[in-house]
């Protein structure tokens, strides 16, 4: 019997999800990516957590830091985790133009727009899942090496592994777009590191308010106020809309690019 021609028309958006959510798992890259954002998470939570013993318990009384939440040493560890997450972004998109399967994606999903919206849903939907079992190991490791000079005050804590996971998925998504618009791991790496420190601690300069104003803008910053949960330079919600509002530049300059050449 003939198919219809209507019956063989592209899979919707739901169709393209679940293409690219099989392509990311079936990837090995994937899995010790995931490995290694929990040994760097673990690792560095830690190394945090043993530096703020430390400062209480040393000779110096000009160290002591005092009690700290094992939140804040969740959301500080968030500085090299976050690069395993990039990573994962970055797989997904990069790895298709290094092995040219990006012909065969948009073959069978045309629109540019929707397979690139596709992956940045699986791309956070993976690394916010991610990112709060990244917080919660984070917080079982520094939790008894911090002993009495740690508290876990409930709220709080899951505030932090919360803003945490958050955090690691719009980064994740901003590494997806600019790799769709650089198509080269290797280049938007080098973009992404720029963006996210780099250029905005060079623009840091003690006395120089209108500088300091501008890398408050970037979304490595705008992430970390978002992660501080204070009110200084602006509440943490205009931290978290401004690194929203990068992921989702990104993505617009991601589409772009891929409307615009070749596949």
């Amino acid at each position: 019997m003939t198919t219809p021609h209507h019956a063989r028309r592209p899979a919707g958006f739901g169709g393209a999800v679940a293409a690219e959510w099989t392509k990311l798992w079936s990837v090995r890259g994937t899995w010790w990516t995931l490995l290694a954002a929990v040994l760097v998470t673990a690792a560095t939570a830690g190394q945090l957590a043993i530096y703020a013993a430390n400062a209480n318990t040393n000779d110096d009384p000009a160290d002591d830091a005092g009690i700290v939440t094992v939140g804040s040493i969740v959301t500080a560890s968030v500085e090299l985790a976050q690069y395993a997450v990039l990573a994962l972004g970055l797989l997904a998109i990069t790895s298709e133009f290094t092995s040219r399967t990006i012909r065969t994606t948009l073959q069978c999903t045309p629109s540019r727009g929707r397979v690139l919206l596709a992956k940045a849903v699986v791309t956070a939907g993976v690394t916010f899942p991610l990112g709060l079992l990244l917080g919660g190991v984070g917080a079982l490791v520094a939790r008894p090496v911090l002993g009495e000079w740690g508290t876990v005050p409930a709220a709080g804590t899951v505030r932090d592994v919360v803003a945490f996971a958050a955090y690691l998925a719009l980064v994740g998504v901003l590494a997806l777009g600019l790799g769709a618009a650089l198509r080269s791991a290797v280049l938007t790496l080098v973009v992404l590191v720029a963006a996210l420190m780099i250029v905005p601690l060079s623009l840091q300069e003690p006395g120089i308010t209108v500088l300091t104003r501008i890398a408050d803008a970037f979304p490595g910053v705008a992430g970390a106020h978002f992660l501080a949960g204070d009110g200084e330079p602006y509440p943490s919600v205009v931290g978290l809309l401004l690194l929203a509002g990068w992921a989702v530049a990104a993505l617009a300059l991601g589409r772009a690019a891929l409307r615009r050449r070749d596949a």
